[in-house]
């Protein structure tokens, strides 16, 4: 595997941690809580692919067959969650009632939820890297870092997305979070 091509699949692999940083970031309310989403985005991204390195490919289609899933599930219920609580808020406001519920904040065992659902596919890789005898440690060390780069970027933007956008910030994150479980069980479904 050429340099190259590692970035490429670097990049490719944080896309889905990219886009829930940027929603966990319309939540975040300091830095040190982005720092720590993308230091989770990133290990769990570089961790993955050593897990499935070691699991082989004997298992691959029983995990291929399953992470989809498992994918949509958390990010759904996650997501499904913050959609509920943002419009009961919502709703709250409109009504004129002046005690205002405390702000969305991002739970550590939700961020660990996200980071885990979001390198599934993480997995999968490293099952290939198997395959291909790659040298998993500094590969999947690359994919990490690249992964939390890309990650504190999206947490960080997202968190001015949310300055912006109010109450609706947990609305919209909550949505992008559902997103993300779909369009992963339909490309693992139909592609």
């Amino acid at each position: 595997m050429s340099f190259a091509e590692l970035v490429l699949l670097a990049v490719g692999l944080s896309m889905d941690a990219f886009a829930a940083a940027v929603s966990d970031g319309l939540m975040i309310k300091r830095r040190r809580t982005a720092v720590l989403a993308a230091a989770l985005f990133g290990a769990f991204q570089a961790a993955m692919p050593i897990i499935g390195y070691f699991i082989g490919a004997g298992f691959a289609g029983l995990i291929s067959r399953w992470d989809h899933f498992f994918a949509m599930a958390v990010l759904g219920f996650i997501g499904g969650k913050m959609v509920i609580e943002s419009v009961g808020e919502l709703k709250s406001r409109q009504a004129g009632q002046s005690g205002q519920s405390a702000p969305h904040s991002l739970t550590f065992p939700t961020m660990l939820a996200q980071a885990a659902a979001t390198s599934i596919d993480a997995l999968i890789v490293g099952v290939t890297f198997a395959a291909m005898k790659a040298e998993i440690v500094p590969v999947s060390m690359f994919i990490g870092v690249v992964t939390f780069v890309i990650s504190l970027v999206g947490a960080l933007g997202g968190k001015r997305f949310g300055t912006l956008l109010g109450a609706k910030a947990s609305l919209i994150g909550g949505l992008v979070l559902i997103g993300i479980g779909i369009k992963t069980l339909v490309e693992h479904l139909f592609f």
